[in-house]
């Protein structure tokens, strides 16, 4: 039997791959130095800047690596969510619509959904899911390394996480089940569709590294054969209490 610590990380990887949404305290670092620029003249501001920002980036990836564990977020705001396709011009999966409201979302709350894609290819395990989550850091996107699993990390099979998440022969979750949506791999080729649909979201354990800023997220899925089936980039940002 799994511990709960267990289940909370396989149920955020699945939260990860399926949406397809990190640091900011190194970007303390910046704002000491730039505390410094007022008393230094015009000939030394620019290697400050450039000092305050290495060491900002510096400050993200080593207290990232140390900032292991989970935190409960009582309340979670998600802003300015935005998406993009970023496949190929004949990419297989492509995502075709995307909603989601009201903004911010707020966590615990409501959220209303729909969505809709296609896929000119069954898709089947082994399914590959390479992540990349980056924060802005003093104006600079900075890569967030793979911790416990999270981040910017490779899957070498969304398949079997979907499997742990939804055991075989169990119902897919609503609003999945109502609109005979499939939750398994294999994914038929066609076209897929969820009308809107509303979503209560509970208070969450998130991990202890994801802190307020702004986020962008790039998801390519990969066949067995190393082909890349489908890209996507989803920006917003994020802020708790």
């Amino acid at each position: 039997m799994t511990s709960n610590a267990e289940e909370n990380r396989v149920a955020a990887v699945g939260r990860t791959v399926e949406c397809a949404v990190a640091l900011f305290t190194g970007v303390l670092f910046y704002f000491y130095f730039l505390l410094i620029l007022f008393h230094l003249n015009q000939a030394n501001m620019r290697n400050v800047v450039m000092y305050a920002v290495t060491l900002s980036i510096l400050g993200v990836v080593v207290l990232t690596e140390k900032q292991h564990g989970w935190k409960r977020i009582n309340k979670v705001a998600f802003s300015g969510f935005a998406w993009k396709n970023c496949g190929k011009p004949k990419s297989p999966a492509v995502l075709k619509t995307l909603s989601v409201s009201p903004d911010p979302i707020n966590i615990p709350g409501e959220v209303t959904a729909s969505a809709s894609g296609s896929t000119s290819v069954e898709i089947r395990a082994p399914l590959t899911v390479n992540i990349t989550l980056e924060k802005e850091v003093a104006g600079f996107w900075v890569k967030i390394p793979c911790i416990d699993e999270l981040g910017s990390c490779q899957y070498a099979d969304a398949c079997d996480i979907l499997t742990q998440l939804i055991p075989p022969g169990q119902d897919c979750p609503e609003p999945l089940h109502t609109y005979g949506l499939p939750c398994h791999c294999p994914f038929k080729p066609g076209s897929y569709a969820l009308p809107e649909s509303d979503f209560y979201l509970p208070i969450m354990d998130v991990p202890s590294w994801l802190t307020n800023g702004d986020y962008r997220l790039q998801g390519v899925l990969g066949g067995s054969d190393g082909t890349e089936l489908g890209c996507l980039k989803v920006a917003l940002s994020l802020h708790s209490e």
